[in-house]
């Protein structure tokens, strides 16, 4: 039996399966209290004498530096940005996380902000609300270049549901050759092509290449991001890579806070460089920042994960490696 304290917020709010599973196997759960995400401190706080975590992306390095009771991390989703794996392994905690489910909810609020942003469906809402009606034009996917960098597991879902779509090309960055996903995904698009030619629809083939980062930049009207937040992409976008972009374009951050340089993005939405911008991710979360004065800015609540289907399944793995790990079971995604 142990002793689990879960610091993610929300934690079983629309499905109770993976503190059930937990009970049921004999652990004494203690949820966040706080109704919110924790500050590194409070973290420290509340979970020093526990012998599992559950965590979301609350900065867990003043836990680990201090703790002498931690036996495992098991992360509710997919970024590691937060857990300090060399110290974690120094002090013999395992860690695991939940790399797939995460998945088809963020590439689906991806492809949400792309139209969102074009279409000025959240600016139309809010023009109703104050009592106006200007029917603002906006442009379609379709026939235009959608850039995406990173093509891992929600790089590659956000490619394939633009197919149907038919965008003019797909560009992605990658610091890893793609030429095999790349393909695959091609293929698909040429599948459906052939379809809508059997169907006497005379639409374009969508064409997928891999680019550079700044071809990536300079041709993209929507830019969306889907890597990790590590060293060498911390202020990765910033004001120099983002006024390359053009002033039609569209940015989308639905990865990790900290990727984008929001004081550089606000100059940039300032200076009009671009058309506007989609963030569901923040350094400082809540988010009370200046990029909310934008009338073309979405920001949502770091949300990507939370549709009810896919945060149950990110729990319920969560806590399924917690039993595992104290049956003495081999950890199904270990990462140290």
């Amino acid at each position: 039996m142990a002793n689990v304290f879960v610091s993610t917020f929300p934690f079983c709010r629309s499905d109770k399966v993976a503190i059930e599973h937990l009970l049921k196997n004999g652990h004494n759960v203690n949820v966040n209290p706080l109704g919110r995400k924790m500050k590194p401190n409070e973290v420290l706080e509340h979970a020093n004498d526990f012998d599992a975590l559950i965590a979301g992306t609350e900065d867990l390095t003043p836990l680990v530096e201090n703790t002498s009771q931690l036996k495992l991390i098991s992360r509710v989703g997919v970024g590691l940005d937060s857990v300090p794996l060399d110290l974690c392994i120094k002090k013999s905690i395992a860690v695991a996380y939940t790399p797939d489910a995460v998945s088809p909810a963020v590439s689906e609020l991806t492809i949400g902000l792309m139209v969102d942003l074009m279409r000025q469906v959240s600016f139309a809402d809010r023009e109703i609300r104050k009592g106006q009606w200007t029917r603002p034009y906006g442009n379609r996917i379709g026939n235009t270049n959608i850039g995406i960098l990173g093509f891992g597991r929600i790089g590659k879902r956000v490619a394939s549901h633009l197919l149907g779509f038919l965008p003019k090309e797909i560009l992605v960055c990658d610091v890893l050759d793609k030429t095999t996903e790349i393909e695959a995904i091609q293929n698909l698009s040429q599948e459906l092509f052939t379809l809508n030619a059997k169907l006497g629809k005379n639409w374009n083939q969508t064409i997928i290449r891999q680019v550079g980062l700044d071809d990536l930049v300079e041709n993209s009207d929507i830019l969306t991001i889907h890597v990790p937040l590590l060293e060498n992409t911390k202020n990765l976008i910033n004001f120099d890579l983002m006024q390359k972009m053009k002033p039609t374009s569209f940015l989308i951050n639905t990865a990790r806070g900290g990727i984008v340089n929001e004081e550089d993005l606000f100059e940039i939405l300032k200076s009009k460089k671009i058309s506007g911008a989609a963030l569901d991710v923040f350094e400082e979360e809540p988010y009370f920042g200046s990029l909310k004065d934008f009338e073309n800015v979405i920001l949502t609540q770091h949300m990507g994960s939370c549709s009810n289907d896919c945060r149950a399944d990110m729990e319920r793995e969560a806590a399924e490696e917690v039993v595992r790990f104290f049956k003495g079971e081999p950890l199904l995604s270990k990462v140290v």
